[in-house]
């Protein structure tokens, strides 16, 4: 895990073992593929791998928690084996379930855990949860056109409601780590993203837990950047990085971990130079 002397993120690289994936949909469908791209982001940097087995974005086809489970059982096995720190990506319950069994250290819904009925099951949990706001609620990502202001006021109302209802259950708050929502998960204006970047200090001291953000290869850095495609995202997504790392993210979760590493690395001793000058 990073120093805590220098402040620096924890960083989950992604892993989409998927057809649709926005920004690489069936490069590591193939598990071997998957998993060597796994290990090779531990080796950039990466101190958790997270592994999503069913796309998000607003285009992707529904997966089933049969197909879910079938893509991540060889992947958890082999890194577990390896003893890398796993997170699950997703909202179904039974895929949940499985992970949890599976002993995954970190289980991020993007729904933020909405049924209250499983919470009882998630405090008997050990796994940290990733308790993630999305405007939309339930379901995968929408264009939905809501000003910063808009976004702001319903990422409060959410995290004041949903930790309370998840502490009242039994869920240690030391087990929670939120996530404010990045691109579409807010507002298809990129003023909305740019906005709760801004004001992540607020979040923490608001709530005063680990906050995790997500801003990889996100829509509002192509619009931003002028970029047709994601794959061309990359300084865009290092800039935004390095400034969620500057302003108080506890975990960012990446594509690029080595790249973000490495940005990190000079952030740092940039700043040590200035403070013994």
């Amino acid at each position: 895990m990073p120093d805590p002397a220098t402040a620096s993120p924890t960083l989950l690289g992604i892993i989409n073992v998927t057809e649709d994936s926005f920004s690489d949909g069936g490069r590591f469908l193939d598990r071997a593929a998957a998993l060597d791209h796994a290990r090779a982001l531990a080796a950039a940097g990466a101190h958790i791998i997270e592994l999503g087995a069913a796309a998000s974005n607003v285009d992707a086809k529904p997966v089933t928690a049969a197909e879910e489970i079938g893509r991540l059982d060889p992947l958890i096995s082999a890194l577990k084996a390896d003893a890398t720190p796993v997170s699950v990506d997703s909202f179904l319950p039974e895929v949940q379930r499985f992970a949890i069994a599976r002993g995954v250290d970190f289980l991020n819904d993007i729904q933020g855990f909405p049924d209250p009925s499983r919470y009882q099951e998630l405090a008997a949990a050990r796994c940290r949860l990733v308790v993630m706001h999305a405007v939309q609620g339930r379901g995968r990502a929408q264009r939905l056109e809501l000003s910063a202001d808009q976004v702001w006021d319903r990422i409060s109302t959410f995290f004041t409601e949903r930790i309370a209802a998840l502490e009242q259950a039994g869920v240690a708050r030391e087990r929670i780590v939120i996530d404010p929502g990045m691109g579409l998960f807010l507002s298809s204006r990129p003023e909305a993203s740019l906005g709760v970047l801004a004001r992540l200090g607020e979040l923490k001291r608001a709530f005063d837990l680990p906050v995790l953000v997500s801003v990889s290869r996100k829509s509002f850095l192509r619009v931003i950047a002028r970029k047709s495609s994601a794959a061309e995202l990359g300084a865009a997504t290092l800039a935004a990085e390095l400034f969620a790392a500057e302003h108080g993210a506890d975990y960012i979760r990446t594509h690029d971990p080595g790249a973000l590493a490495d940005g990190l690395r000079v952030v740092a001793a940039l700043r040590a130079a200035a403070a013994a000058g």
